[in-house]
C-alpha cells in the first residue's frame, strides 16, 4: 500500500463556455475501473444529446489502468489531454468526463485540446483534491474520570480522533503516522498516569483535504 497519495475528495461538476460551445466537466473518484466505466455511462446517459462526451481515467496504485475517449473528437484531442492533466496533478483513482454541446464555431486541434485541458481544471477545482495518508489506528481505553482531560488534549494535538465508543470504559480511536505509534504511546502513558490501555490497530487511510472552489 502507498504510504501518501494524492485523489480527488469525490464528486464535482463545473461548466465553461468557450467560443460558443458548452463544456461540461465531471469529477468523481473512482476505485475500480467498473465505477468508472458506470460513471462515464451515467454522464452519457443525462447528455444523451450532446455533441460529445469525452472520457478519461487512471485507477490503481501504479496507475495500472489508463484510458482515454475523445468519442468523435480528432483523435488526441480530448480524451488523452484530459488524462494528461490528471497525471500532472499526480491523482490516482480519478475519472473525468467532459460534455460538449458545439457552437457552431469550430476551436481547431490546438484550441480543443486547450478547451478539454481548462474543462478537466476547472472540474477538480470543484470536485478539489485530497492527500491520503496510510496512518495507524491506535486504540486508547481509559477510565470515565480520564474522559475530559485525554479528549481534551487529542482535539488540542496534531492526532486524528477516528471515533469514540462509550460502554463500561471510553474507547478512543486515533490515527496516528506509523513512526509515530512509540511517541504517542509514551504521550498517553504520561498524561494519563499509565492509566490507559494502548493498541495498535489496523492501518488505514486518513484524507486531508488540499483544494476545492
Amino acid at each position: 500500500m502507498l504510504q501518501t497519495y494524492y485523489t480527488v475528495k469525490g464528486y464535482g461538476e463545473r461548466e465553461i463556455v468557450i467560443e460558443k460551445s458548452r463544456f461540461i466537466c465531471y469529477i468523481n473518484r473512482a476505485e475500480t475501473e467498473e465505477e468508472a466505466v458506470a460513471f462515464i455511462q451515467q454522464i452519457k446517459k443525462k447528455h444523451w444529446d450532446a455533441t460529445h462526451n469525452c472520457s478519461a481515467y487512471l485507477i490503481g496504485e501504479h496507475d495500472q489502468i489508463q484510458k482515454a475517449n475523445d468519442d468523435g473528437e480528432p483523435s488526441g484531442t480530448a480524451g488523452v489531454p484530459m488524462l494528461e492533466v490528471l497525471k500532472k496533478k499526480g491523482l490516482k483513482d480519478t475519472v473525468a468526463v467532459v460534455t460538449r454541446y458545439f457552437g457552431g464555431i469550430k476551436l481547431g486541434a490546438g484550441g480543443l485540446v486547450r478547451a478539454y485541458s481548462r474543462a478537466v481544471s476547472e472540474g477538480l477545482n470543484a470536485a478539489g483534491i485530497v492527500e491520503r495518508r496510510l496512518m495507524r489506528v491506535m486504540r486508547v481505553t481509559i477510565d470515565y474520570p480520564w474522559l475530559g482531560k485525554v479528549e481534551n488534549e487529542l482535539r488540542s494535538s496534531v492526532y486524528t480522533i477516528k471515533n469514540i465508543q462509550y460502554a463500561d470504559r471510553v474507547t478512543f480511536d486515533v490515527l496516528v503516522p506509523e513512526d509515530g505509534q512509540s511517541s504517542f504511546g509514551e504521550w498517553m502513558t504520561e498524561l494519563t498516569n499509565g492509566r490507559a490501555d494502548i493498541q495498535a490497530g489496523a492501518m488505514e487511510y486518513a484524507e486531508r483535504l488540499l483544494s476545492s472552489s
